[in-house]
């Protein structure tokens, strides 16, 4: 180290010595972080990111909106507290959109979401969806009778092909992947037409659904190909426009003959719109609260699944609480706190003897109980938990045993299992060597001699344990405490499996919705508030016992 002319410290590098020190420090740094990046990133990628997904998933409401997307624009012009049903442009978007969900098979997708919000709205959709073509063919029958042209794919190949229209395709594949979640890239072989595009909007929409469909997801050739019914549908949404007739009638393009021949027996084409066939296909598409239904849930934010999470549901008149009958998940999480304290009482209470005859008795004798104490570990929950199902139940081992020594009648056998006393003793066996554990930690610390000590100044052994003891083996407790009731709180497989229908969880309904119902947005809000509420926990205890003082021992 030394001084330049200017009074600067030099390292022996010839540096300054701060710019060296800091440049010192920096690579430790950096060694450091190379050294738990590893961990870091598991944590992240295991951990982070699964929370942030299911934070994400509780509020996502993608389905209704990348479905239905020309239904929702046009539905959100509807005023819902007239009563009456919306208008036909609402239908007429209803029909492009459901017809192209029912080709990719998103409407029982699109179903099944709506269903989770008004029972019936599923099969709505299922038996709509097989009357789509019956719909379409209203269309397509008589205008291959006016002319013979319009049963030819190649004929409307050739009248929908064009140039300038780019941008409406790549807007109708932008749709297409907004709703499979698929990339729909490739080479469509057809643009349509700019001109025909904007005298036949609806036509040249529903064919380039076709047509992306037909070359991307078939692979066929779109000119081969005849269009589907909801083509010849939209033409004729197209023909019930006045400005539309008068452009065909100034139209000198390929299918021009046709489409003026179209024009000139108008009358043959249905006069019915299409709300009145989708009427006929379900009257439910009449009613108000299925229009109301759907646009509430429009929106790709949604507080619904958090709402239903707490027995609330979102109506277009605001929230609201759901029907008695209905209302199970605010019980659901009182039931699970409330077991998850018994199960740590009783941890405490069993656990706590346990773990004083460990930290007091001879080494050798202390380690061969400690392995009694692991040995459940050694054995999968699966099993352990099925042992007691064994043990519980009525012809079981325990019920036996009662009724050989009198205690219980034959005709009185206990109900242990199937119910939350099941549970509860389970879950107290399972989860009993996390008390244990940390409990013994902090009492291997506590010195004998302050007991002895504490005797010796005329002390009772209840008053040397309760003031000299027992408030050295606290943070032990506190440890214990807030492993096993997170643990109780989150666990499935043993309230599932001894638990019944009083005995299960908040964990067991989540599981439900992820495995059966398939409602991750409800499960995924379920797991959330339950996450906030072990926070919260967390946060209280830290607040009035001071996390500073839980500790494993040492």
């Amino acid at each position: 180290m030394s001084e330049s002319t200017d009074g600067v410290v030099l390292a022996a590098d010839g540096r300054p010595l701060k710019q060296s020190l800091r440049r010192a420090l920096m690579r430790q740094k950096m060694r450091a972080l190379m050294l738990v990046a590893p961990l870091l990133i598991f944590v992240v990628v295991t951990f982070i990111v699964p929370i942030i997904s299911m934070l994400f998933r509780s509020v996502e409401n993608d389905i209704v909106p990348n479905t239905l997307p020309g239904t929702v624009v046009e539905l959100a012009e509807w005023d819902g507290s007239t009563g009456v049903p919306p208008e036909e442009g609402v239908f007429r978007n209803l029909y492009i959109d459901l017809f192209k969900a029912e080709e990719a098979k998103q409407h029982t997708r699109l179903g099944t979401r709506l269903n989770y919000e008004k029972t019936g709205l599923s099969s709505l959709m299922r038996t709509t969806g097989r009357g789509l073509d019956d719909i379409g063919e209203e269309w397509q029958d008589p205008l291959e009778d006016i002319d013979a042209n319009f049963k030819d794919g190649a004929f409307w190949f050739d009248m929908m092909s064009g140039s300038g229209g780019e941008e409406l395709l790549e807007e109708r594949r932008d749709l297409w992947v907004a709703m499979t979640g698929e990339s729909m890239a490739g080479d469509v072989g057809f643009v349509p037409s700019a001109e025909v595009a904007n005298m036949l909007p609806w036509t040249a929409r529903a064919y380039a659904d076709f047509a992306i469909w037909t070359a991307i997801a078939d692979e066929d050739e779109v000119a081969k190909e005849d269009p589907w019914e909801a083509v010849y549908g939209a033409l004729g949404m197209d023909l019930t426009n006045p400005a539309t007739i008068s452009a065909i009638a100034s139209y000198n393009g390929s299918g021009a003959d046709a489409l003026k021949t179209a024009v000139a027996n108008i009358d043959q084409l249905p006069k019915q719109g299409f709300r009145e066939f989708f009427a006929a296909e379900n009257e439910d598409w009449l009613s108000p609260e299925v229009w109301a239904t759907i646009k509430l849930y429009s929106d790709r934010i949604t507080s619904g699944y958090f709402l239903n999470a707490v027995d609330l549901q979102l109506t277009p008149e605001g929230v609201e609480l759901k029907p008695d009958n209905e209302q199970i998940y605010t019980q659901l999480f009182m039931r699970t706190l409330y077991m998850a304290l018994i199960i740590t009482a009783s941890c405490i209470l069993l656990g706590y003897p346990v773990a004083w005859l460990l930290a007091n008795l001879p080494m050798r004798t202390a380690s061969l109980l400690m392995i009694l104490v692991l040995l459940p570990f050694w054995t999968s929950l699966l099993v352990r938990t099925s042992a007691w199902k064994v043990l519980l139940q009525q012809q079981g081992v325990i019920n036996e045993i009662l009724v050989w020594l009198g205690f219980v009648n034959d005709a009185d056998r206990l109900i242990l299992m199937n119910n939350a006393t099941g549970t509860v003793i389970a879950m107290t066996h399972i989860l009993l060597p996390f008390m244990i554990l940390p409990l013994y930690s902090v009492m291997k610390t506590i010195p004998p001699s302050y007991l002895r000590a504490a005797k010796s100044l005329g002390a009772t052994n209840w008053t040397a344990f309760w003031r000299v003891y027992f408030p050295q083996s606290v943070p032990g407790i506190g440890a214990g405490s807030i492993l096993v009731f997170i643990l109780a709180i989150g666990y499935y497989i043993t309230p599932e499996i001894v638990g019944g229908t009083s005995g299960v969880f908040i964990s067991n309904r989540i599981a439900y919705h992820i495995s059966s119902s398939l409602n991750w947005g409800l499960a995924a809000a379920l797991g959330s508030i339950l996450l906030i509420v072990v926070l919260g926990l967390y946060w209280c205890y830290d607040k009035i016992v001071g996390i500073d003082n839980v500790k494993l021992g040492g």
